[in-house]
């Protein structure tokens, strides 16, 4: 598929307007499911009681609030090589959702670490990792907000996405290089997870949910996005006519 062609505004509303009512259709779906199976469905945690909830809603954002960087830094890679006009603006796109997705999963870890450790935050490896996590998203966004001239924003971000990009294997492999206290992987892992599957299928249900929520808006804010540009460049027409 060439995918220049999706820089044309035109084209590319088109395939977002076809692909919205389906991501909003998933996203209530999703939601709707995983709510009902994660609050009333799965059973509560032999240990930690009905506290384990607060992991339907932190396991999803913490997993989201990496995967988002991920696109942002190989949105950044591909503007950055192959000059895409709809690749640097994905990725700025993307960044305050992805840092919204950082933020709940800080918040909620430290909803569900106070019962656990008995400390609302630790300076723990993994939970220092995803602070830094923030800050990246944070120094992402205020580049594009610092510099007029949007080119040499789209570079600079692209730069320091690509730079961040090493944090997300030290947060994934923080509690296996590193004494922590948080707990090791329950999902990935070789043997299988370690979840049992009442627990796992309301998981992975609003994982989907959070997954299509940000397919949603990202596209609404690209169109948002494109339609600023067109706007500015009339401006710009307009003042050298």
């Amino acid at each position: 598929m060439d995918m220049h062609k999706y820089a044309n505004p035109a084209r590319f509303n088109k395939l977002a307007d076809a692909i919205l009512p389906w991501s909003l259709g998933l996203m209530a779906l999703a939601f709707g499911t995983g709510l009902y199976l994660s609050l009333f469905a799965s059973p509560a945690d032999y240990q930690q009681g009905e506290m384990v909830r607060m992991m339907y809603i932190h396991v999803p954002n913490a997993v989201l609030a990496q995967g988002v960087y991920v696109f942002i830094a190989l949105a950044s890679a591909v503007s950055l090589i192959w000059k895409h006009p709809l690749a640097d603006l994905s990725a700025k796109a993307a960044a305050p959702i992805g840092a919204v997705f950082t933020v709940l999963a800080l918040v909620t870890g430290a909803i569900w670490g106070k019962p656990t450790w008995g400390a609302w935050w630790v300076w723990d490896a993994r939970l220092t990792s995803v602070l830094i996590l923030l800050f990246l998203y944070f120094g992402y966004m205020a580049i594009w907000q610092a510099m007029e001239n949007e080119t040499r924003a789209a570079k600079a971000a692209a730069i320091l996405a690509l730079v961040g990009a090493i944090n997300i294997p030290i947060i994934k492999f923080s509690v296996e290089w590193w004494n922590t206290l948080h707990q090791g992987a329950s999902i990935l892992r070789l043997d299988g997870p370690a979840i049992h599957p009442d627990m796992l299928w309301p998981l992975f249900t609003m994982m989907a949910g959070l997954v299509a929520y940000f397919v949603t808006v990202l596209l609404w804010r690209i169109k948002a996005e494109m339609a600023a540009r067109k706007v500015q460049n009339l401006r710009y027409s307009r003042a050298a006519g």
